[in-house]
């Protein structure tokens, strides 16, 4: 039996880049978190690419503390997508910051992804997108495998998430996220969508996840970046 063709990709994303990053101080203490470098890499371009790896074709970034560093930096460099950049006049939190940045989207229609910008992961983002669209749900989120196992997420048998922080499990949240257009209007202005729209979304059986293969880490700390910069996966092809 033929299995059904592949949906067309997601050409649109978020990056959320406006957070100062005070934990991975002083690293931060010039620039905002998302253009902190792994091997001479700032952790949005090496975004940029991944995102262009999986067919989208313009993102826009939320910026804030240091924007003009980002601005600079994307006005200079050869991108492989669009880049537009948003700059919240005050912190709005991550869940005002997808919002801003979701209104900016080219195609208002159409599907977009979102990730935190302080993220370093080869994920196969084309595999969320399909897996994201052919399950119908308003979100999709990819999960990682848990390094504590604090705030897991716990999904039923039809891979809708019932449970974003049990006290325990394999997965966790991994910051990268597929959306239907009608979300945006459920995000917050201000505050963070993990508090409010993801919880309403798992109310409404309208979130899912997709357990995720490949290399991921989140750069909070000194620490994670000194792991991550002696990791073989942060080397760039």
């Amino acid at each position: 039996m033929r299995s059904p063709e592949a949906p067309p990709p997601i050409r649109q994303a978020v990056i959320l880049a406006g957070g100062r990053g005070t934990r991975l101080a002083p690293h931060t203490d010039l620039r905002p978190k998302a253009m902190v470098e792994v091997r001479g890499t700032p952790l949005l371009r090496h975004q940029l690419d991944w995102f262009a790896e999986a067919g989208v074709e313009t993102v826009v970034v939320s910026a804030g503390y240091r924007a003009q560093v980002i601005t600079d930096y994307l006005r200079t460099a050869a991108l492989p997508v669009r880049a537009i950049v948003v700059v919240e006049d005050h912190p709005l939190g991550r869940g005002g910051g997808l919002k801003l940045a979701a209104r900016a989207l080219p195609a208002p229609r159409e599907p977009w992804f979102a990730a935190y910008g302080d993220i370093w992961s080869d994920l196969p983002l084309t595999a969320l997108g399909t897996h994201h669209v052919r399950g119908s749900a308003l979100a999709t989120v990819a999960l990682v495998p848990a390094r504590l196992p604090r705030g897991s997420v716990v999904c039923d048998g039809s891979g809708r998430v019932v449970d974003l922080a049990a006290p325990s499990g394999r997965a966790v949240n991994g910051g990268v996220y597929a959306f239907a257009p009608a979300v945006v209007p459920l995000l917050p202005d201000r505050g963070d969508h993990a508090d409010t729209t993801l919880p309403h979304l798992v109310r409404l059986r309208q979130l899912a996840g997709h357990p995720a293969e490949g290399f991921w880490r989140a750069v909070n700390t000194p620490g994670d970046l000194r792991e991550l910069r002696a990791h073989p996966a942060s080397v760039r092809p």
